[in-house]
C-alpha cells in the first residue's frame, strides 16, 4: 500500500476546518494563512499563519488545531509545524469574498 500524496489542496481543505474560536469563518477564508509548504520526501508541512490580533489568548489552540486538522485529516503526514507570525499584520482586507459575506462586511 502506498502513502497518500500529500497536496497543497489537502492541506488547504485540512484548513478550512480550522476556526478562530471567537469568530465563525474558517482560518484560509480569514486570510490568517501566509504560506504553506511541503516536503513530500520528510512528508512533513510547514504552514506560516497569523491570528487576527497578536494578544489572542487562544492563539495556541489554533495552532494546535492546525497540527491536528492536517495530521487527521492527511495521514500520511508525519510532522507539521506551524510558525506564527505578526509581520505583516492581519488586517480584514485580506479576507475572502465569502468571509466578508458571512461577518456582513461585503461592499
Amino acid at each position: 500500500m502506498s502513502e497518500e500524496e500529500i497536496t497543497l489542496e489537502k492541506v488547504i481543505e485540512a484548513l478550512k476546518m480550522c476556526y478562530d474560536p471567537e469568530i465563525p469563518v474558517n482560518i484560509v477564508d480569514l486570510g490568517l494563512i501566509y504560506d504553506v509548504q511541503i516536503n513530500k520526501e520528510e512528508r512533513s508541512v510547514y504552514v506560516k499563519m497569523t491570528l487576527t490580533a497578536p494578544g489572542c489568548p487562544v492563539g495556541f489552540l489554533v495552532v494546535e488545531q492546525v497540527k491536528g486538522a492536517i495530521s487527521s485529516m492527511i495521514p500520511s503526514v508525519k510532522k507539521v509545524d506551524v510558525e506564527l507570525t505578526f509581520s505583516p499584520p492581519w488586517t480584514p482586507d485580506r479576507m475572502s469574498e465569502e468571509a466578508r459575506e458571512i461577518l456582513g462586511l461585503s461592499l
